[in-house]
């Protein structure tokens, strides 16, 4: 089984070689690495050639050259990894925040489910002991916000952190999805339950980036309020097929 992660990165020097070296080490054989560089201006993308020459034929590098932003680079990273004949699809975080351990948890729940999803809100789910109140209860506040509105019934509407079976992603057809910042996240999220596809949630713990800065603006935190409207514009008449 032939088992991809896709890797966007925006400025991830500080963090990318690490994250690649323990993704290496899980006991995943079939395990690849598909870094989705968005123009970095400090190295990572030298950075990401590099290991690709390290390990050839199991990493390889997209230097995205268009329209930047983490919803671009998830659909062209799929698209990528589709074309590669990957069977399953993880995508995750270039700070840590997410855990390569965890990786393969999210695969095997995949026995049993289209896509698995790394929740922070499910019973032994966590986040970082280093968030302040205001910043946690932002977070939940915009998840509720997100399901409430769509209807999600997954309690991690806005995690990042996932593992596609191949037939998932061809029924969603990312082509479709239009989301570019965080909302991309809540946009695959509805996409997945209104097409019927089994959902499992993976209590995980969320982990405050290693090094580096956060992306999340102001100007992105406006695009997911008003966003989440949009996808029940765009998707609200989406029926499953039939089966």
């Amino acid at each position: 089984m032939k088992v991809t992660a896709v890797v966007p990165t925006f400025n991830e020097a500080g963090n990318i070689a690490a994250l690649v070296r323990e993704l290496f080490s899980q006991p995943l054989p079939g395990l690849n690495v598909l870094i989705v560089d968005d123009a970095s201006s400090d190295g990572t993308a030298e950075i990401a050639d590099g290991l690709a020459a390290e390990h050839r034929g199991r990493l390889s590098v997209l230097h995205r050259q268009g329209p930047r932003g983490l919803g671009r680079a998830y659909v062209d990273g799929f698209r990528l990894a589709l074309e590669q004949e990957s069977d399953v699809i993880v995508q995750m975080d270039a700070d840590f925040s997410h855990a390569p351990a965890d990786v393969p948890r999210l695969v095997a729940a995949l026995e049993e489910a289209d896509v698995a999803v790394g929740s922070r809100y499910v019973e032994g789910g966590r986040l970082d002991e280093t968030w302040g109140a205001g910043r946690e209860a932002l977070s939940r506040w915009a998840n509720l916000y997100a399901r409430s509105i769509l209807r999600i019934r997954a309690r991690d509407a806005t995690a990042g952190f996932k593992a596609w079976r191949r037939s998932a992603l061809l029924a969603i057809d990312v082509g479709r999805v239009r989301s570019n910042g965080y909302i991309f996240q809540v946009e695959m999220a509805y996409l997945s339950e209104r097409l019927g596809l089994r959902v499992a949630e993976v209590p995980i713990y969320f982990a405050e980036r290693k090094t580096g800065e956060s992306k999340m603006s102001a100007g992105v935190k406006f695009e997911a309020a008003v966003g989440v409207f949009r996808i029940l514009l765009k998707h609200g008449r989406l029926r499953r097929p039939a089966r």
